[in-house]
């Protein structure tokens, strides 16, 4: 039998109390947790490993919950971000959504109503992405199913390997715009180091070399900012 997936949280809350309280907490209900007290570790967290969601304390030294949540949208747009806050004002929670979380909840609040939030979120987000592994594309005069990992042009057809699958996946995901590269390592790779980036390099010369029956597709390099998948 599959084991059921254990959902990664980063947790950035300065009150040391109610951070291990917290911890404890979830990881009780069977969530993997990485506490971090200040905004700055919690983003070092966030460059260093793969998380589902964030939950940001909104007040917090170095780096506050709002500065955190932008460097985290930069990255991955798609995150999970919920908000951790004393503060009930209302520019506050504006603010808050404003930067796309996807839910706030003011302290003091019941453990119970934060972890029923927090699956209620993990839960549409999954579902979300089985969607989105549902959609096929047309690329020129290609045929790119991401759930088959297949690749097709007339008869011939290229079965793709994981990596190979999910880096076409967002190139045609963001066709005839730019992918940036960094967004790309962090969902495909984990993290945005310099040996992610040669092994991404490495990469986009096969799916170059996948594509080049048909002269109309091209990866371009975008320099310094990541790809392109241009395509009619």
């Amino acid at each position: 039998m599959e084991e059921a997936k254990k959902y990664k949280i980063l947790l950035c809350e300065d009150d040391t109390n109610l951070g291990m309280v917290l911890k404890n907490y979830l990881e009780l209900t069977d969530y993997d947790v990485t506490l971090e007290r200040d905004g700055r570790l919690g983003l070092a967290a966030f460059q260093r490993e793969k998380f589902d969601i964030c939950l940001l304390d909104v007040m917090m030294p170095n780096m506050d919950g709002f500065t955190v949540a932008e460097a985290i949208r930069d990255v991955d747009p798609d995150m999970p971000l919920f908000f951790l806050s004393a503060k009930t004002m209302k520019e506050d929670i504006i603010q808050g959504y404003k930067l796309g979380a996807d839910d706030y909840i003011t302290k003091p609040f019941d453990s119970e109503v934060l972890l029923l939030k927090i699956k209620a979120i993990l839960k549409r987000n999954e579902e979300e992405n089985k969607i989105n592994d549902n959609i096929e594309f047309d690329l020129g005069d290609y045929h790119f199913n991401p759930r088959l990992r297949e690749l097709k042009i007339g008869t011939t057809v290229h079965v793709l390997s994981p990596k190979e699958n999910e880096l076409l996946k967002m190139l045609a995901d963001h066709k005839n715009d730019l992918l940036p590269r960094e967004r790309a390592l962090k969902k495909i790779w984990g993290s945005d180091t310099y040996f992610n980036g040669r092994s991404m390099d490495v990469y986009i010369a096969k799916l170059r070399k996948f594509l080049r029956a048909d002269a109309q597709i091209q990866i371009v390099n975008v320099h310094g900012s990541g790809f392109r998948l241009v395509a009619p």
